[in-house]
């Protein structure tokens, strides 16, 4: 499937997000799902306690902790795919440098809510958040693996701040809780194929509930100080290279990691 990328850029401009339905065909999924699940089983079986008591993701997908080299190759290869690479480019043309990838899934306890939240309120107090969201761009790319209720986004919000209710809702003040319904969200229903593709820093939140499990490509304009953030483990090893087609995603990291 052929993407237009000053249309998609358009889009994202505008609104912080664009979702392409059955981008990928089904034996791309399979062929990504039966990596994932192989992380996703011993993953789950190394972090039980944080597993059924609080966790909701997990991170570091390309490291070498879970997957032998074979499937980390798969992997990249999925990650730097024509495929992916196209909407990469259509929202960050100039050096866009991969950060890492998370899985996301369904909390096993049934008393966690999921939460309205910008991903930037986590490293940063409100002034710097307002910062980060007019000087830097980084992206999920959102890939399910399985039909699942998929993620609620508050549009235009990587450009601007919260309103009353928006920021009240997300940081929990005025009595307000994270967990409720936002009258600017939108809910946007996934499925096996499709790929969303949004801001980190706009305002949303994961939909619990079906068979959530979706694999997340972070990725980040070199422009940004976000270089910590790039954990040596899940980049590619030297012997791979030559067995990845499109490398330059990583190359921009090793390349910012060098000079940093």
């Amino acid at each position: 499937m052929g993407v237009n990328g000053s249309q998609l850029n358009s889009k994202y401009d505008d609104q912080g997000y664009f979702v392409i339905r059955d981008y990928f065909n089904a034996s791309e999924i399979s062929a990504l799902r039966k990596v994932v699940l192989k992380f996703h089983a011993r993953w789950t079986q190394d972090n039980e306690k944080f597993y059924r008591e609080e966790a909701f993701n997990s991170s570091l997908i390309t490291g070498s902790q879970y997957l032998a080299f074979d499937d980390r190759v798969k992997l990249f290869n999925f990650i730097s795919s024509k495929k992916i690479m196209n909407l990469v480019d259509s929202v960050i043309p100039e050096n866009p440098v991969f950060m890492n990838t998370q899985l996301f899934f369904n909390p096993v306890n049934p008393q966690q809510k999921d939460f309205w939240h910008r991903d930037c309120q986590y490293d940063h107090d409100v002034e710097a958040q307002k910062k980060v969201i007019r000087e830097t761009q980084v992206l999920h790319l959102r890939v399910p693996l399985f039909d699942e209720l998929g993620m609620e986004l508050v549009p235009g919000t990587h450009k601007r701040w919260d309103n009353e209710e928006e920021f009240n809702v997300r940081q929990e003040e005025a009595g307000r809780v994270s967990s409720e319904s936002l009258s600017t969200g939108k809910a946007i229903r996934l499925a096996a194929g499709d790929v969303l593709v949004f801001s980190a820093d706009m305002i949303h939140r994961g939909l619990y509930g079906l068979d959530r499990l979706a694999l997340d490509i972070l990725v980040f304009d070199s422009a940004a100080d976000y270089i910590d953030y790039i954990d040596d483990d899940c980049l590619p090893e030297i012997s791979m290279l030559d067995k990845i087609d499109d490398t330059r995603l990583f190359m921009n990291a090793m390349h910012l990691k060098s000079v940093a």
